[in-house]
This record gives C-alpha cells, sequence and structure tokens, in this order.
C-alpha cells in the first residue's frame, strides 16, 4: 500500500521538475483526475489550467454537477458533443471506438493549448489503465487510445503507479470530499463504450436515462463499486398489444478494490424485477431487459 504522505510529497516535487511553464489539467470529475488538480495546484498554482470536456457521452447532469463542484478551480468548459459524434460515426468495433474517442480526446486539448500557449498536459490515468491498455485487454484513451503524434511538450501522469483504492486514500489524505473520493468509476469514453455497435444521439440518449434509473435503483442501497446500464442490441417485445422491436439493457453491478477483479452482486430479485419495470415502462424504446453475472475475469467491468 502506498504510503500516503510521501507520495504527496513526491507527486509534487515531480510536477515542479517536469513543468517549466503552464500545464493543462484534463479533469473529468472522478476520484483520479480530482486528485491531481489538488496535486498540480499545489505544484505550480495560477499555471495551471484546469479543463473539463463535455463529450455529450456523459452522464445525465454530469457536467452541471462538475461545474458546481470545481467552478471556483478556474474551469474551463469546452462543449464538444458533436466533434465525438462525428469521430465516432460509422465505428462498430470496441477498439476502433476507443481509439477514435482518444483522437477527439486529444485534438479537443490541443486546441485548447494553443488558445492558452500551453505545452503540457497533465491527466489521471492509474496503473490498471497501463495494464489494461498495455496487455491488450482493451485499449484506454488516455494511454494505447491516444495518438502516437501530439503537439504537447510532455504529457504528465502524476498517479500513474497507483490503484483506484490508493488513489481513494490519496484523496482522503488531500482533504477530497467524500462526493470525490468515493466516486463510482465512469469510463473515460463515457457512454459510448456502454453501446455495443455504433454510437448514435439516439442510443446515447437511452443509455443516459438507463443509466439514470440503475443508479437510482442500486447505488445507496447496495452501494457497488460500479453499477451502470448497457445497450446490447435489439429484440422484440410488446407493449400495448402490439409488437415493439426495442433496445435490450443489460444492468452491470460489480463489487471490487481496485478493479482489476470483481465480483457480481447479488441483487434481490424484487429489485431486479423493480429495475426492469422501470426502464420498460419509463423508456419506451425499451424492450428487454438483463443482468449481468459475469466476473471479471473473465469479463472486464465495461462491456467494451
Amino acid at each position: 500500500m502506498v504510503k500516503v504522505d510521501r507520495f504527496i510529497e513526491k507527486a509534487i516535487e515531480n510536477i515542479r521538475r517536469q513543468v517549466d511553464g503552464k500545464a493543462l489539467l484534463a479533469l473529468s470529475g472522478g476520484v483520479d483526475s480530482s486528485v491531481c488538480l489538488v496535486l498540480a495546484r499545489r505544484a505550480i498554482g495560477d499555471l495551471l489550467i484546469p479543463v473539463y470536456i463535455d463529450t455529450g457521452l456523459m452522464r445525465e447532469g454530469e457536467t452541471e454537477r462538475i461545474v458546481e463542484i470545481f467552478g471556483d478551480a478556474g474551469l474551463r468548459v469546452v462543449h464538444a458533443e458533436e466533434q465525438f459524434l462525428e469521430g465516432l460515426r460509422g465505428i462498430t468495433d470496441p477498439e476502433e471506438k476507443r481509439r477514435a474517442f482518444g483522437e477527439v480526446y486529444l485534438r479537443v486539448l490541443e486546441d485548447v493549448a494553443r488558445e492558452e500557449e500551453v505545452e503540457y498536459l497533465i491527466q489521471g490515468t492509474i496503473y490498471p489503465d497501463f495494464i489494461e491498455s498495455l496487455g491488450g485487454i482493451k485499449s484506454h484513451h488516455n494511454v494505447k487510445g491516444l495518438p502516437d503524434v501530439y503537439e504537447f511538450k510532455a504529457i504528465i501522469e502524476p498517479i500513474r503507479d497507483l490503484y483506484k483504492d490508493e488513489v481513494r486514500e490519496v484523496a482522503r489524505a488531500l482533504g477530497l470530499p467524500p462526493e470525490i473520493c468515493e466516486r463510482m468509476p465512469f469510463p473515460g469514453p463515457g457512454l459510448s463504450v456502454r453501446i455495443l455497435g455504433e454510437v448514435t444521439r439516439e442510443k446515447v440518449e437511452i443509455a443516459r436515462r438507463a443509466n439514470r434509473i440503475v443508479e437510482e435503483e442500486l447505488l445507496e442501497k447496495f452501494r457497488p463499486w460500479q453499477t451502470y446500464a448497457a445497450l446490447v442490441g435489439k429484440g422484440t417485445g410488446v407493449k400495448g398489444d402490439v409488437r415493439a422491436y426495442g433496445w435490450i439493457v443489460a444492468v452491470r453491478a460489480v463489487e471490487s478494490r481496485d478493479g482489476m477483479t470483481a465480483q457480481p452482486l447479488e441483487i434481490p430479485h424484487e429489485v431486479l424485477m423493480r429495475l426492469a419495470s422501470r426502464l420498460t415502462s419509463e423508456i419506451p424504446e425499451v424492450t428487454h431487459v438483463m443482468y449481468d453475472l459475469t466476473p471479471k475475469p473473465p469479463a472486464t467491468i465495461e462491456l467494451e
């Protein structure tokens, strides 16, 4: 386990050593990038420019909440929904999807860097991101999913050697609020990896509504390490005594320590039935609901 106080001291020293001017901080609002924000702010002060990219693939109310929490930190918000949807257009392969997301992600940050005359990028990559990316399991957008050529003088990753549980320890030591310290992981590519196949605006909206319902039903009561809804295809159903060809939603809820392994939560049958009822009634386009019982391994936590 990481020695928190020593890690914080060393991380701040390393950022000061590597950055000799202004730097962008890619802030998602999750615990990883939030820890990097505090470390970098202590290291270089007002030379840090935190940037939040609204990809259009976020959970319901996500952008508004991030602005509410971090607005006083000089946060710059970039609305880039159209760029990401265009970059993902026609792509169905999960790895190609992640690389396409990474391409748009970096180019949007480069645009901001040119405007602000910034040469450095700081991001919250953690050790499992490298393990999965370099091990060929999946290309995280901030590792193998990044383009090989970029305009930044350097990309700095202060917590790249930490696991998620260690990042949470550091977050608590830095005095971040519990809402951030204990925040459920959310994939960098957002809802795009919770949509099997091509990403479209219609699918994103359905996935967003489905994720809200799942979180409302499971987060507070069961405290999963991660839970979500994914669109996995279409199936024939019946609504109002009429055939309905609608979306199949897979619900996943797991417990884990560091994200490297995970076990599915045992959700009571009546809760699953309520979930199915809400998903199919509140989202007319949904006709089927399934619960994913697969541990990691052999599955990964996200479907893509």
